[in-house]
């Protein structure tokens, strides 16, 4: 599985020629409503030359649901799997198209193309926020989306997890860079991605102390060995 971080949240998934794409923001929709929030680091046009499969969303917020990018990947004419709890599906099915959309909310599981998403529980300001385990045959990896931490997660998570991506941002109702290691020890994954920084703010992901961490870079592919 070659996995690229491509900011924020955003997450592409590769696998067998498939292409999986998870909260792709790759605008400056969130800087066109807050100032503050203008997006630091510019987006590789090649990005939007990548034809998606799949395409899952953890949240109705703008920097994981962002219309501005969605239009980018999704139309009338794509035959795209859309992966989306309650909130993001009833704004995303508009799109149309022959794409197939799908309620994804918690403790549900799509299998397709050789791959199992399971989404699991998040707890958000948005009430149907999920995260989701990715699960190729060989390796599971769970993306938490956007959450804080809450004891009913973990009665969704394996206790095989492969690699965690999550958020250490502390802001926002996302975890804290203390919270989200005590998450990580629970979860026990053999590694530990942190997101969620750098796009609009200046924190240093290489603060975070947890074991088996790897800081990914904008826009290049998370190397695990």
């Amino acid at each position: 599985m070659k996995i690229t971080w491509i900011s924020q949240a955003g997450l592409l998934f590769e696998h067998n020629g498939k292409v999986i794409m998870v909260d792709p923001y790759l605008s400056d929709s969130v800087g066109k409503i807050d100032s503050t929030k203008h997006r630091r680091v510019p987006v590789p046009e090649e990005l939007f030359e990548v034809k998606p499969d799949v395409i899952i969303f953890t949240h109705d917020h703008l920097d994981h649901y962002d219309p501005e990018t969605i239009e980018r990947f999704i139309g009338k004419d794509t035959a795209i799997t859309v992966l989306s709890p309650t909130s993001v599906y009833k704004e995303v099915r508009k799109f149309g198209g022959r794409n197939n959309y799908v309620v994804f909310d918690p403790r549900t599981s799509w299998t397709e193309y050789g791959i199992r998403f399971s989404s699991v529980k998040a707890v958000h300001s948005d009430p149907y926020a999920i995260g989701v385990i990715i699960d190729d045959g060989d390796k599971k990896y769970y993306v938490t989306g956007d959450t804080l931490y809450n004891d009913d997660i973990f009665d969704d998570i394996p206790n095989d997890v492969y690699a965690i991506f999550l958020p250490i941002n502390g802001v926002g109702n996302n975890m804290n860079m203390t919270d989200a290691k005590r998450f990580c020890e629970r979860v026990s994954p053999r590694f530990v991605v942190p997101m969620h920084c750098g796009l609009f703010d200046s924190i240093d992901m290489n603060t975070f102390e947890v074991d088996n961490k790897i800081v990914p870079d904008f826009y290049k592919e998370v190397l695990f060995e």
